[in-house]
């Protein structure tokens, strides 16, 4: 048995354990029973410190925002604009670290309050370039939103960067959409190129930020 494995149980390592085999199980795959065989005690050891899967994957989202976070330094200096754009290629990043990632943190619940520090510093940041509280909330939840959806439907097609599903073969696809040329050739668009992709949307989500607002 390894010195792993005979530490002591608690939550952090509860979701360390769940965050490795998240990558090889996939959401689905991932279970309180093969979690507990992992950490080699029974599952019901795991129900002192998570009431509930769900309560597991709050605590999983956590463990994934205190990784992302970890050595960052916000600059007070920021444009709303800056800030933007690298809190949510920071979060794009954490999440394709992961299968099904973005699963994982869509609608969990932080379980500490090591958000909180950003959070008012992001806040900060808006408040002073002009927006209301309510506005830089609306704005922050906008694109966080947007990254969150977007990285749900990259990993749909990329589980894991360089792993491709299967059914996704553009070739095929532009082939049985022959009738349909212009549909057809949104494929590559669609399918393809995400780093791109994803700059744009960010890109024109914050413009429209900033034209909703009037603050430039």
């Amino acid at each position: 048995m390894s010195t792993e494995r005979r530490a002591p149980l608690d939550r952090r390592r509860v979701a360390d354990t769940a965050l490795r085999l998240l990558n090889e199980t996939g959401l689905d795959g991932l279970t309180l029973r093969a979690i507990a065989r992992e950490l080699d005690v029974k599952a019901p050891a795991l129900y002192w410190h998570f009431k509930d899967k769900q309560a597991l994957l709050d605590e999983m989202a956590t463990e994934m925002y205190r990784r992302m976070t970890a050595g960052v330094v916000l600059d007070p200096a920021d444009t709303w604009q800056e800030r933007l754009l690298r809190a949510n290629r920071g979060l794009r990043t954490a999440l394709l670290a992961y299968r099904d990632g973005a699963k994982v943190f869509s609608g969990s619940r932080f379980t500490g309050t090591e958000h909180a520090p950003a959070m008012e510093s992001h806040l900060q940041v808006f408040t002073a370039a002009g927006f209301t509280l309510p506005q830089a909330v609306d704005a922050a939840r906008t694109a966080n939103m947007y990254t969150i959806g977007f990285v749900t439907e990259e990993q749909g097609v990329r589980p894991l960067p360089g792993e491709l599903r299967e059914g996704y073969d553009l070739a095929e696809r532009t082939r049985r959409l022959a009738d349909f040329p212009l549909a057809a050739e949104a494929g590559r668009f669609l399918f393809d190129h995400y780093d791109e992709q994803f700059e744009e949307g960010l890109a024109v989500i914050v413009a429209g930020i900033g034209a909703r607002y009037g603050i430039g």
